[in-house]
């Protein structure tokens, strides 16, 4: 079967032998798979004919031995470890969810990796309802997710963007450039560009809030100190780390899709191509030339 491989010049799409499914996994033919901004520093890093690829989205072939999971013919979503940018994929069933009939396949493509980390990076803060929340790098996949499921949830949500078209729509009630523009002081920070823009985050929490750490998007260090909690005491930095969530998907991202299905929640898919088009899609992605989610076809 054809599949993407990472090598030292470079992905290319190859070929490698059909999966064998364990017992509780299900064959699943790939319609579509996104591209999360975490692959690119992986791309660099593995290059030793590598397979990558965690979201996908497509329809059933075999369905699990142990009678676990959806029957033949089903259309899923699915969160693999790696090696989904293939025609076909072994997947655990615990780690996809069917599609309902409204939901289209390259919205599924989008929802496994950034919808799972917005849906858990907020439930860090508690409940949201009335609270004030701060969301950087609102644009982004991750960052659209967190807007519209905050707002759904009740909160008061500042977006910080450096472009925040369509922000507002999701449910923003202030859209930002940065959070040193933010007025007031927040209940839970979502933050993930580090650099000065946690610093600036910071500055802004009331006390006892919550600082949910998603990632490093800017590349900037940032050094903190205990004295940049005073007069916002008692705040606490919590790291998420999507690898290390106890929970296997499957629940959270039937969650996802029935909210999109009931017009709840909108992928931005910001981006479409077939994934012969994959080398472009990246070059956007690093370039920082797409909002929301890129997604390939098949």
């Amino acid at each position: 079967m054809k599949t993407v491989i990472s090598t030292s010049q470079g992905i290319r799409i190859g070929t490698a032998d059909e999966p064998t499914p364990a017992p509780g996994e299900a064959l699943v033919a790939v319609r579509a798979f996104s591209v999360n901004r975490g692959e690119l520093a992986l791309l660099r890093s593995r290059t030793s004919n590598w397979r990558p690829g965690q979201d996908v989205a497509g329809v059933v072939l075999e369905a699990a031995a142990d009678g676990s999971g959806p029957a033949p013919g089903t259309r899923v979503t699915a969160l693999v470890e790696e090696a989904g940018w293939a025609e076909r994929v072994a997947v655990p069933t615990d780690r996809l969810a069917e599609l309902p009939e409204r939901v289209g396949t390259e919205q599924g493509a989008a929802l496994p990796l950034a919808g799972l980390t917005a849906l858990r990076s907020l439930r860090l803060g508690g409940n949201l309802l009335g609270r004030r929340v701060l969301i950087t790098g609102a644009s982004g996949g991750v960052g659209r997710f967190q807007v519209e499921l905050a707002a759904a949830a009740g909160a008061l949500v500042t977006a910080a963007a450096s472009r925040g078209q369509g922000l507002r729509a999701l449910g923003a009630q202030d859209v930002v450039p940065d959070p040193e523009a933010a007025t007031g002081l927040f209940d839970l920070v979502v933050e993930s560009v580090g650099g000065t823009s946690l610093a600036s985050a910071l500055r802004r929490t009331a006390p006892g809030a919550t600082i949910v750490l998603l990632g490093t998007s800017s590349g900037e260090k940032t050094p903190i100190d205990v004295y940049d909690f005073i007069g916002h005491e008692g705040a606490r930095i919590v790291s998420y780390l999507s690898y290390a969530h106890p929970r296997p998907p499957a629940d959270d991202l039937r969650t996802l899709t029935e909210m999109v299905a009931a017009d709840r929640l909108h992928p931005m898919l910001g981006l479409v191509e077939d994934w012969t088009k994959l080398n472009d899609a990246l070059a956007a992605l690093r370039g920082r030339r797409i909002d929301g989610k890129a997604v390939l076809t098949l």
